[in-house]
């Protein structure tokens, strides 16, 4: 490089240099070096330093606005909200000209306290300077309408108390994405060992003590925590499927992917990536399975979506593999930002934030319920919602609590995971129980990994398939509230196992225990069909008996070397000669289904023994119950 060209490049240097310090109000040269060192660190983010380099540019020009304001920018970032409205007063007190971008960050930093009016106050001088900035002038027309929103929509509720959970589980620098066991025994969350991207993210686990306190949070597991970067997380209601985000470190497809881990006994599998079907080239991150751990929602910011960062759900095979996600489309995104999804033990109520609706300001947390499709997002409203950001919600499988991080950037934890009640108004309609227990072959005594489905008998619609654990033969399936259902737990070689539970609206919520033995495939081998209905005195099928008709023949033709006998029975109210009759002809009812189905009639046959058979005394009503039933028995094989 020459001397002349070097020579010029100086004077373009002082002059550039000259042009810009003449752009800004003050006169003193080294308060704006300082100002623009400042700014080189306030793009990347490094907010201590490029402050402290403005209030060194302040004392050297006490009138020097743009540095007051640039600071004041920082301070509300970093949430000094109160430090913040001073200085941009201070700003306006000092600029005898445009001071459109004070009044614009004023409207905001006013909205973040609920202040609507004075939100809209300032907002409203903001547009009157007609600011060209087109992007900005939507953001300030978007605060207009959640302040105005915020002002019809303000409610205290009393009981909305919420309460951080001890300082073993809030010991971090931070802590977030909170998620509950379905028995609320234990809590598997998100924590950093500091408080920016740099430091490490693992996923630990704190269970309930005897006492009902939270333990010392430890190590999910050396198999799934590493040195690379374990973040936001989901579990199935079994706690044996958990997917989480890795966004460095492990080879993938985009900036952040989802990954997967399977507990079998007590272990947790080495994390596997969800593969090209799921994941893709851009951002895909804070997932949330179904209870059952076959549909999974989660957050991408790929092509072909509605807006920036859209949910998008995929839903696993009957051969195990994860279908290619579709996007949750326009009903549930928005051309804003969704995030944080999370659908509840019921199936029926998704929970997410979004800033692309009208609310309190910021991400606000909306819901959605589902009936035959999704229905329109509702604000969860005040005081859950306000004009900060709210996200990472978790509802209990009871609906009567919640759980979140509160990342309030004052404090020296960034995140705090808290605790509430729900208020009445909000709380979860479809409540969720469960069904638990150990699958065992029934005479060896041994754990048995068997297929347990899970139908809605009303709607003959499978809403849940599981996996008991081969290791130890333990199970657990989520029961919605409002519906009567068919339990089905199957293994080749052994007969299935049916069982019927009705959880309808209103009952007392409550777990079940149900150890299931299933019986090896061998002459005289029986089950009770415990779906299978009639109404009282008559041999009709009631439509509800569709289901296990339909197990029933999926068995038969899975199994063609069997002959099966089907056989009715009765209580004994009423003549012997009627009961006789009535046992043999709902005998007949099921085997003319199941040659309706395809099965051949050399397949099957038919007895009917009255009340000959009970299976328990017939001194109660529930007793004569347990006594009218079809059995299912291997005559041939």
């Amino acid at each position: 490089m020459n001397r002349a060209f070097l020579l010029i490049l100086f004077i373009f240097s002082c002059q550039f240099n000259l042009i810009a310090q003449r752009s800004l109000s003050t006169k003193s040269k080294k308060a704006a070096e300082l100002y623009y060192e400042a700014d080189n660190f306030r793009v990347r983010g490094q907010y201590v330093q490029a402050a402290s380099l403005l209030e060194q540019a302040i004392a050297k020009d006490k009138k020097f606005h743009e540095a007051y304001f640039r600071l004041a920018v920082i301070r509300k970032a970093k949430g000094n909200l109160e430090q913040a409205e001073q200085l941009f007063f201070k700003v306006i007190s000092l600029n005898e000209g445009n001071n459109g971008p004070s009044y614009f960050e004023l409207g905001e930093l006013y909205l973040k306290q609920d202040k609507y009016l004075q939100a809209i106050e300032n907002i409203e001088k903001y547009l009157a300077y007609n600011p060209r900035n087109k992007k900005r002038v939507e953001e300030a027309n978007s605060i207009l309408r959640n302040a105005q929103f915020g002002i019809e929509n303000q409610k205290t509720i009393s009981e909305f108390q919420p309460r951080p959970l001890n300082d073993k589980v809030n010991s971090f620098p931070m802590q977030y994405f909170p998620i509950v066991s379905v028995d609320g025994s234990y809590l598997i969350y998100t924590r950093r060992l500091g408080t920016t991207s740099e430091y490490d993210e693992d996923l630990v686990i704190s269970r309930k003590d005897e006492s009902g306190d939270w333990s010392t949070p430890a190590s999910i597991s050396e198999n799934i925590n590493s040195e690379f970067n374990e973040g936001t997380c989901t579990l199935s209601a079994d706690g044996r499927t958990l997917i989480f985000t890795s966004c460095y470190g492990r080879r993938g497809f985009g900036s952040c992917d989802l990954y997967i881990s399977e507990k079998n006994g007590g272990e947790w599998s080495n994390p596997v990536n969800l593969g090209p079907n799921v994941n893709s080239s851009s951002w895909d991150s804070q997932p949330s399975l179904s209870a059952d751990g076959r549909t999974l929602y989660f957050i991408s910011n790929r092509g072909g979506g509605v807006g920036r960062r859209d949910i998008w759900v995929s839903y696993k095979s009957d051969d195990n593999d994860w279908k290619k996600p579709v996007n949750m489309g326009r009903s549930i995104n928005t051309a804003g930002d969704e995030v944080s999804p999370f659908i509840h033990p019921n199936n029926k109520v998704l929970y997410y934030s979004t800033n692309g609706l009208p609310g309190f300001g910021g991400f606000d947390i909306y819901y959605s319920n589902r009936e035959d499709n999704w229905l329109a997002p509702i604000n969860l409203g005040a005081p859950i919602n306000n004009g900060q950001d709210q996200v990472s919600l978790f509802i209990n499988s009871k609906g009567d609590k919640g759980y979140y991080s509160n990342e309030d950037n004052i404090s020296d934890k960034k995140g705090i995971i808290y605790e509430f009640d729900l208020p009445e108004i909000h709380k979860v309609k479809y409540r969720a129980s469960w069904i638990a227990g150990m699958v065992t072959d029934a005479e060896s005594d041994q754990p048995l990994g068997a297929t347990i489905e899970l139908y809605d008998l009303e709607r003959d619609k499978r809403v849940s398939l599981v996996k008991s654990d081969s290791v130890t033969g333990s199970y657990l399936v989520v029961l919605t509230e409002g519906s009567e259902y068919a339990l089905y737990v199957e293994k080749p070689g052994y007969l299935f196992k049916s069982y019927t539970f009705s959880f309808e609206l209103g009952e007392d919520i409550k777990s079940l225990s149900k150890d299931i033995p299933l019986d090896p495939i061998k002459i005289n081998a029986h089950t009770k069909l415990n779906n299978i209905f009639f109404k009282s005195n008559e041999y009709k099928l009631e439509d509800k008996s569709k289901t296990e008709l339909k197990k029933i023949t999926r068995f038969i033709k899975a199994n063609p070397n069997l002959r099966i006998e089907i056989s009715g029975h009765t209580d004994n109210v009423g003549s012997p000669e009627y009961n006789q009759s009535l046992s043999e002809k709902r005998a007949k009812s099921v085997y003319q289904f199941l040659l309706e189905q395809g099965v051949a009639p050399t397949k099957l046959n038919t007895k009917g023994f009255g009340a000959g058979r009970p299976l328990v005394q017939n001194n109660t009503p529930e007793n004569r119950q347990l006594n009218r039933r079809i059995e299912f028995k291997v005559v041939k094989i």
